[in-house]
């Protein structure tokens, strides 16, 4: 299954409501996999975003249609990328 690196960004309102309720965070892997979205990694990161997510979903549009779902609740902001497994890239360059 097609594997895609979500970058996210808390807003706000994102971060009272972690701040509160941490474990928030994983509640929402439960709804992107209710989505048809499985995350398989998840990371907090200082820097330019706050989260990275490592996620599986079976095309482009189901990935897009969680991101755009999560993201219109207005807590979060996200940025989907597909990823390539390196040895994949390799083999199509052949």
């Amino acid at each position: 299954m097609p594997l895609y690196i979500m970058l996210s960004n808390l807003t706000c309102d994102g971060l009272e409501t972690i701040k509160k309720k941490p474990d928030r965070i994983k509640e929402v892997d439960e709804e992107l996999r209710n989505m048809g979205v499985e995350v398989k990694g998840q990371w907090a990161v200082l820097g330019e975003y706050d989260f990275v997510n490592l996620v599986e979903a079976p095309d482009n549009e189901t990935v897009a249609r969680a991101s755009v779902e999560i993201g219109s609740r207005g807590s979060v902001t996200i940025t989907t990328m597909p990823a390539i497994p390196v040895d994949d890239f390799i083999a199509s360059l052949k």
